[in-house]
């Protein structure tokens, strides 16, 4: 049938069927499947309604991978390929100034991101070593640990990628469902099942929604990417108020350990804390629950316009009381139970970073990277760090940290050693600790700015420069607007454009929001009107805001609580 036919086109499996049908618009509504507006509106829309992006695995193993990167269709390349993890990277030398006037084949190499998904962080020794000899192998050494748990590889052939797949697959993990509109990769807390005040392990549900939906194809056309966070962690250490779903552990006074339900949140260009339903499920009720809430994306969400595709958009049009009477009536076929909200937690570091004792009397540790930048060479060490030491498993958290396991008190001074042997600091710097950043311009064609090396070098100068700051504090670096890096919510926030310096010359800079947070006090952060910064301006940016910060600070008083009563002079 003809794209541009009126007639409804049949969802996806698992779909409902089609409403009564209404008269167009002008634009046939939003898009919305359990609306009958089933013809794509929009060119996304369509190559998901031509094939499903699953399907790219036969493609790449049985031809792309033998004819090579020239022969593969466009389609598959700028779309389809994401649904299994690979995003062309940015060509070398093209500035930032041509990011958004290049078409997308002149911005594309010849090779490939990688992104190898890490469900709830969690990692065995071989995992690790296989990751860090893939990377030596195929990816020229690059691995990047992000803020979603995962690991990333650059500079893979098209060649080698069934390869890869063939190893990772043999040690039990993937790149399905890595990218595209799908249900990317859940974030669990990296210390679930060990944790001493942990609330509940949400393992078990993690493993069954991986089971139950991740490749699926019922669910592997949304109107755009689906974010999912499960953790029973009293330190709230997944970010649950920036995922389109989120279980966080709570008590109910009659029921006991369960979880506490949050939908719609997600940053970007136009940012949204998620919102409670008010609702408590219980552990084993979990996967039903983030079944309704996918399937209500997948249904209602708005598909015709790219940039209204996320939940939250639909969320904020409904309100959370609308929402979760849907999903109780139209999806789960019952009421949910109403419930508590989580407490605030009482440690400012959600990272794991430093020694913790286990539950079972064992201990983990837990290490900051520079901005989630290592190698295949460390990852490898890291592995047979481990389990010289007698662990077997690791985790990576939300905060580009890692994390080992189940280590013996007598192994632990060793262990640390080994570790910042590597560089890896189990005690580092608020700078070293709290600075995130992501790919930029190095890889990413969406990016105008560098961004790993201009945060590494940051923490080298505010090391240098304030040795003695030790108020938590975290510096999000991110590329370009899109907030991949979490700007919004950091103290400082560094959103990567182009500036004019005291020369009259267009540079790399950054737009500065301070003052963001998760966690305690949730928000975003506060922009002051004009400030920005050029890249060589940053060093001193940052010592200046943070020499006023403990010069004016209160008994106590946390830097985004500065950042709320200070004056704009004094943030510039």
């Amino acid at each position: 049938m003809a794209a541009n036919s009126e007639r409804p086109q049949s969802p996806a499996p698992g779909a409902p069927a089609a409403a009564p049908r209404r008269k167009a618009g002008r634009h046939r509504g939003e898009g919305q499947w359990a609306m009958g507006h089933f013809t794509p509106l929009n060119g996304n829309e369509q190559v998901k309604k031509d094939d499903n992006g699953l399907n790219v695995r036969t493609r790449i193993e049985t031809t792309y991978s033998k004819t090579g990167f020239d022969t593969i269709d466009p389609a598959d390349l700028r779309g389809r390929m994401r649904w299994w993890g690979l995003y062309t990277q940015r060509k070398p030398g093209i500035d930032g100034g041509k990011t958004a006037i290049l078409e997308p084949e002149e911005l594309d190499d010849s090779y490939f991101m990688m992104r190898v998904r890490i469900d709830g962080g969690r990692l065995t020794t071989e995992q690790l070593r296989v990751i860090g000899e893939i990377s030596q192998e195929f990816a020229r050494g690059t691995a990047d640990i992000t803020d979603r748990q995962n690991i990333q590889f650059h500079w893979i052939r098209i060649e080698d990628v069934p390869e890869i797949w063939r190893r990772l697959e043999a040690v039990g993990l993937s790149s399905t469902e890595a990218c595209g509109d799908t249900p990317r990769t859940i974030l669990g807390s990296p210390v679930a099942g060990i944790a001493e005040d942990e609330i509940i392990d949400g393992s078990w549900a993690i493993d069954e929604i991986h089971r139950r939906y991740i490749g699926d194809p019922a669910y592997s056309n949304l109107p755009r990417k689906f974010k999912t966070a499960v953790s029973g962690s009293p330190l709230l250490d997944v970010v649950h108020e920036i995922n389109d779903v989120a279980f966080v552990g709570v008590r109910h006074p009659e029921h006991g350990p369960g979880f506490d339900v949050w939908v719609g949140g997600g940053l970007s260009t136009n940012p949204k804390l998620g919102v409670r339903l008010g609702a408590w499920v219980p552990l084993e009720e979990v996967p039903d629950v983030f079944g309704g809430v996918i399937s209500i994306f997948r249904d209602y969400g708005y598909r015709r316009l790219r940039n209204r595709a996320r939940l939250k958009y639909l969320l904020a049009d409904w309100g959370p009381e609308k929402f979760r009477q849907v999903l109780e009536d139209e999806y789960l076929k019952r009421g949910l139970t109403d419930g508590p909200g989580p407490e605030q937690p009482v440690e400012r570091w959600r990272d794991h970073v430093g020694v913790h004792r286990q539950r079972d009397g064992r201990y983990y540790v837990g290490f900051a990277p520079r901005v989630g930048r290592v190698d295949g060479a460390t990852l490898t060490k890291i592995a047979e760090l481990a389990q010289e030491h007698d662990s077997g498993r690791l985790r990576t958290t939300a905060e580009q940290k890692m994390i080992i396991l189940d280590v013996p008190r007598d192994r632990v001074d060793s262990l640390v050693a080994g570790l910042e042997a590597l560089e890896l600091q189990v005690n580092p710097s608020t700078f070293r600790r709290g600075t995130m950043a992501c790919t930029g311009i190095e890889f990413c064609k969406l990016a105008i700015v560098e961004t790993k090396a201009r945060g590494a070098a940051l923490i080298d100068e505010l090391e240098r420069r304030l040795p003695d700051f030790d108020e938590p504090l975290t510096i999000n670096i991110n590329g370009c607007p899109n907030a991949c890096a979490r700007i919004q919510v950091a103290d400082i926030g560094l959103k990567g454009q182009l500036v004019t310096d005291s020369d009259g010359n267009q540079v790399e800079g950054y737009q500065v929001h301070l003052g963001g947070a998760l966690g305690l006090e949730a928000g975003f952060g506060r922009k002051v009107r004009g400030l920005k910064v050029t890249s060589a301006e940053l060093p001193d940016y940052v010592e200046r805001l943070l020499t006023r910060f403990q010069d004016q600070r209160t008994d106590g008083e946390r830097f985004a609580q500065w950042v709320g009563r200070a004056a704009e002079g004094d943030l510039s």
